[in-house]
């Protein structure tokens, strides 16, 4: 019986971590894999062992090679680590994932349909097996349900491993009372499953840079970014409401701008995690010369970014950043800002790569839970036409992978299998050039699972 265990350090990780990978038949464990944990500079580094040892046996075993001493099986500096011990264990113990799919409205049933038979095929490759259940969300629910979100698609969201999104919304649902729009579907998932941090990489595909807006001299050799968005605070969450002038000019609306010092600790070492495992470098970006809310801001980042000495560190008013990502975008590796500068920046920096389509993202827990989904909208114009590009919803369950699973070589496999798609001159509506053979969705889809 293959028996999973959670070892807690706090310091030291990578050293021990590569210990632990050295040592993997002496130890006896068929999966390594590190994950970062809430508190600070902390990893959690999750074992699955061949023999059904004790838990005890377990933390000395491993205590006995790293430290040559014996530790208690408990929470603490060194120890087993219970916080979310249950949804760990289903998640990494026998290589069986639950996934939630929503494949909501427009092309999303299309495009979502093509990821499913790509994890299907990495399943097959890797010796893992997806398991999907479709729920209903967005314009569909309201047109099965009345509403666009149901007390049973959330409880089927939370007690799977990952979320699958499409797309929701379109023009049949505009007259729809602003409290039920399908949108509102994305808002209740979010604040259901506890979502806290977008991801959202933009990335220039060398094969697609003559799609680029910029000009070539200026992206060089392509660009790399992965914006990191605060989802729920800032003033979308702040109080809204409409008073009267104090000047006697009419009715005026407020929105309540405000961040407390816990939200951008969290965001901000996810960030740096995340800078840590590609170029070490993290931009954040404020408006700390005019709101006070961005003052607390820098200040908490200026006190945590000592915690990650290997980082480079840099500060950026929101109006230059925007300026800086269309002047020079190979500069930055990982962006980090609030919920309304997020908001734009991540459109901004998506639009540069020269194709929405191609772009995923991916909405976080504290636990590393998420819901994957592309940046792209329902496209109802085109949606049943079986032209739309899956590519960016199929670089997202990529993004499942790497970042709620830890299974880095599966996504890069189909990472580098779109990348070779690509660049063998593949390309669907959005994406070819005049007189390029256009793919059909299926087509592409298609071709992406034989690279794998």
């Amino acid at each position: 019986m293959k028996r999973l265990y959670v070892i807690h350090i706090s310091f030291n990780s990578e050293y021990i971590f590569d210990i632990l990978s050295t040592c993997r038949d002496t130890i006896g464990f068929h999966k390594l894999i590190r994950l970062v944990y809430k508190p600070v500079n902390t990893v959690v580094l999750f074992a699955l062992f061949k023999e059904n040892l004790s838990e005890i046996c377990v933390a000395n075993l491993i205590a006995g090679k790293i430290f040559k001493r014996s530790i208690p099986a408990h929470t603490g500096k060194t120890g087993i680590l219970t916080e979310h011990l249950a949804y760990l264990i289903q998640l990494l113990r026998i290589g069986n994932y639950n996934i939630a799919v929503v494949k909501g409205d427009g092309i999303g049933p299309e495009i979502v349909s093509e990821a499913m038979l790509v994890l299907d095929k990495v399943g097959e490759k890797f010796g893992h097996k997806f398991g999907f259940q479709e729920v209903l969300a967005g314009g569909c629910s309201i047109d099965k349900n009345g509403i666009p979100l149901t007390d049973e698609t959330i409880e089927i969201c939370k007690n799977a491993d990952s979320v699958l999104l499409g797309a929701v919304g379109g023009p049949k649902w505009d007259d729809v009372p602003s409290a039920k729009r399908p949108e509102k579907a994305l808002l209740g998932l979010r604040a259901a499953l506890g979502l806290f941090v977008n991801l959202r990489p933009a990335q220039m595909h060398k094969a697609l840079a003559d799609a680029c807006p910029i000009k070539p001299e200026i992206i060089g050799d392509g660009f790399d970014i992965l914006v990191c968005r605060e989802l729920t605070g800032d003033v979308y969450f702040g109080k809204h409401y409409r008073r009267e002038s104090d000047k006697g000019w009419g009715e005026t609306g407020a929105d309540d701008m405000n961040y407390s010092v816990y939200e951008v600790e969290r965001i901000g070492r996810r960030a740096f995690e995340m800078a840590m495992k590609r170029n070490k470098k993290v931009c954040s970006v404020d408006k700390a010369n005019v709101l006070e809310t961005s003052r607390v801001w820098r200040e908490t980042m200026h006190r945590i970014k000592d915690e990650y000495p290997e980082v480079e560190y840099t500060d950026m008013y929101v109006d230059n950043c925007a300026m800086q990502l269309v002047r020079n975008p190979g500069q930055f590796d990982v962006i980090v800002t609030g919920n309304l500068f997020g908001d734009i920046l991540s459109d901004e920096a998506s639009m540069i790569t020269g194709s929405i389509g191609m772009l995923p993202s991916a909405s976080m827990n504290e636990s590393g839970k998420g819901m994957y989904e592309p940046i792209h909208g329902s496209a109802p114009d085109i949606a049943g036409k079986g032209i739309a590009n899956p590519i960016a919803t199929i670089l997202s369950c990529a993004m499942m992978l790497r970042y709620s699973f830890g299974l880095k070589d599966e996504a890069d496999a189909i990472e580098t299998a779109v990348e070779n798609v690509l660049n063998a001159g593949h390309r669907t509506a959005d994406i070819a050039a005049k007189g390029e053979k256009v793919l059909s969705t299926s087509e592409m889809g298609a071709l992406i699972r034989e690279q794998l």
